[in-house]
């Protein structure tokens, strides 16, 4: 079987490196997007913040303690949504099987595309050249004959980094790397490997089976095949999304019910518009709630026939709320989060039946709205106000 060229393109601190273009008074100091200032947590750190051990997923008050002076900018996630259009255009300018895995990073398969630009490499530093070009952002690509080892190679060398790993080398620079860069691996597993000494991915090509059998399980083999490089999934490019949600990290937490369905209510609005927007459906209503003591739940519910009205998916929302209010009496809640799962493809419903049909026309107007006008032009006049404290 004829070699295959993939490339894994991962954006250099996608969301921080927008924020530093639009706005030159940010380049070059330490950045964090995310949320509130006590209560969020780092959505994306610049390259000037990572110098101080602030990562993604950070609580921003821990972030701030190991660096004062660190600058925090809101997410703008429509914005970056747009961005991230501009990138996945210049992948396909260069090959039609491309797997987006986020927002900014993808695999693409080129190897129907060599006659036309090139080895894997130079069509690697083709895509980094034209992304910079559009949109003034750089780009870190790993090249080799599979997923995993292309997704490896493209951490290598950040930010603005190419490396190609082949065949020939491929066992050469992936033997010296630490074994937390297998995917599948977290942090309990690496506690189990390092009390196994097993801290390399050389030490875990290696490794018996009896010796890893008892932490991999039934992914021994699988996990085997990652430390030798060999990884056979293809690339994707039809893979639709599984979900769509909204959620949020409440400065102060809630403890009021009607703030609650206000807050459900706006998240809500977000994730329709969001379906809509994709000519999506929901099958199900998910509801995500976080209390004060971190403890998480999800209440969810099958919508029958599937839809992306906003008043029809806030109701099942605020039901699954309420029900599960009724379990945790008195519970204070850190975050809220709405989500549509089991999407289909938007279809002309039957006008006469029982449903909250009648609301889809003035959610089409305020989305015309708001595409035009932006997302603060109109609103439903219960989420006007915040809250502040409960």
């Amino acid at each position: 079987m004829r070699p295959r060229s993939i490339l894994h393109v991962d954006m250099d601190a996608f969301y921080a490196s927008v924020e530093q273009r639009d706005n030159p008074e940010l380049r070059g100091k330490p950045l964090v997007v995310g949320g509130g200032d006590n209560r969020g947590v780092v959505a994306a750190a610049s390259y000037e913040s990572r110098r101080f051990g602030i990562r993604s997923a950070m609580p921003i008050a821990e972030a701030r303690r190991r660096c004062p002076d660190l600058l925090r900018v809101a997410p703008r996630m429509s914005h970056y949504q747009s961005v991230s259009r501009q990138i996945f255009d210049v992948f396909r300018e260069f090959s039609p099987l491309v797997e987006g895995l986020s927002l900014d990073e993808a695999f693409l398969d080129v190897s129907g595309s060599l006659k036309l630009f090139g080895n894997s490499k130079d069509i690697g530093r083709a895509i980094k050249a034209r992304i910079l070009e559009k949109t003034e952002l750089t780009a870190s690509v790993g090249v080799a004959e599979n997923n995993l080892v292309a997704k490896i190679a493209s951490d290598m060398d950040k930010p603005n980094g190419l490396v190609v790993i082949t065949a020939d080398d491929c066992q050469e620079k992936l033997d010296p790397l630490p074994v937390s860069v297998i995917p599948g691996i977290g942090r309990e597993t690496l506690k189990k490997l390092h009390r196994a000494n097993i801290r390399s991915v050389r030490d875990l090509r290696l490794a018996t089976r009896r010796d890893i059998e008892p932490i991999f399980g039934r992914f021994t083999s699988k996990t085997l095949d990652r430390a030798a490089g060999i990884d056979d999934r293809p690339v994707i490019s039809s893979r639709g999304e599984k979900s769509i949600s909204a959620e949020e990290t409440y400065e102060r937490d809630l403890s009021d019910s009607k703030v609650m369905q206000r807050e459900l209510l706006r998240l809500t609005e977000r994730t329709c518009r969001r379906l809509r927007k994709a000519g999506l459906q929901a099958g199900t209503v998910q509801v995500k709630i976080r209390r004060a003591d971190f403890s998480t739940f999800t209440r969810q519910k099958i919508l029958r026939p599937p839809g992306n009205a906003t008043d029809q998916i806030h109701a099942i929302s605020c039901e699954l709320l309420t029900s599960w209010l009724a379990e945790h009496p008195g519970s204070r809640i850190r975050l809220l989060g709405v989500g549509a799962a089991r999407l289909t493809r938007s279809s002309q419903g039957d006008l006469f039946a029982d449903s909250d049909a009648a609301s889809a026309p003035v959610d089409k107007t305020v989305d015309q709205i708001r595409d035009r006008f932006g997302i603060a032009a109109v609103g439903r006049a219960s989420t006007l106000s915040r809250p502040d404290t409960e």
